[in-house]
């Protein structure tokens, strides 16, 4: 029995570098957290993004002009790939991991919904960790989430998740421009409060990323209503997810609270 479940998404601005490379040290840092968290009996989902810019950086540059079939295309490639680093990095904890490949109908009520829920949960209990990716090889249409952070805030719903951890590669959401110095970090913020002055959704530094501030605070929010404790943070930095488990003040928490903005 655990004591807690976290849903933790990373996506593709943290693991990668200014060169669109996948920074292997960063996943395992992100490993080795939620290795200790395991040995705390806190067990993790991982929601993880990546297959796109891996499976570019096996083959390169493309000729095939259509921009869905090229999405797919680097998706089929380099999700193995992924899969491959995080089974070598959770193998070096002494940890086994698992690919979970969901389409939006696996959320919809019936037996998609429970065939999802039973494969969590079974791989939960054998101390195996899951971890989730939207199938881009196949979702490109009304199957199709409109980002990570969605499905990283359905897993945490459909789990009944103590957590849910938005990793990005800012510090969480600010009055401004995050580069500004007048710019301030908002600590916390509730599920209804309107926020959109605030967010200022930047170009994606690739177009393999969908998912900007706008996103994340939507998807937080959703979750948070749930009664999902959600905070979006640097992931980045060496110890993010060990702070916030510990209390530590860090990034912005999305929770049903008093604040004031």
């Amino acid at each position: 029995m655990y004591k807690e479940l976290i849903v933790v998404k990373v996506g593709t601005n943290v693991m990668t570098n200014k060169d669109n490379r996948i920074v292997r040290p960063v996943l395992r840092r992100l490993v080795e957290q939620i290795a200790e968290l395991y040995e705390r009996d806190i067990l993790t989902i991982l929601v993880s993004s990546g297959s796109v810019i891996a499976g570019k950086e096996v083959l390169g540059n493309s000729n095939i002009k259509d921009k869905t079939q090229k999405r797919q295309v680097y998706s089929a490639i380099g999700q193995p790939r992924m899969m491959r680093l995080y089974y070598n990095i959770f193998h070096d904890y002494g940890m086994k991991c698992a690919q979970v490949l969901p389409t939006k109908r696996d959320f919809s009520p019936g037996i998609h919904r429970e065939n999802m829920i039973n494969c969590c949960e079974g791989l939960l209990s054998e101390g195996v960790i899951p971890i989730a990716n939207e199938d881009d090889a196949v979702s490109v249409t009304m199957s199709m989430f409109s980002d990570n952070d969605e499905l990283a805030s359905l897993i945490a719903q459909l789990m009944n998740a103590d957590r849910l951890i938005i990793l990005t590669d800012i510090d969480g959401l600010y009055t401004g421009h995050p580069h500004s110095e007048n710019s301030n970090l908002i600590e916390h913020v509730n599920p209804d409060d309107n926020l959109e002055k605030y967010i200022k959704d930047s170009n994606k530094k690739e177009e393999e990323g969908r998912g900007g501030m706008g996103s994340k605070l939507d998807f937080a929010q959703c979750a948070a209503s749930k009664g999902i404790s959600t905070y979006i943070a640097n992931g980045k930095k060496d110890r993010t997810i060990i702070d916030i488990i510990e209390g530590k003040n860090v990034g912005t928490r999305v929770t049903l609270e008093q604040t004031e903005i």
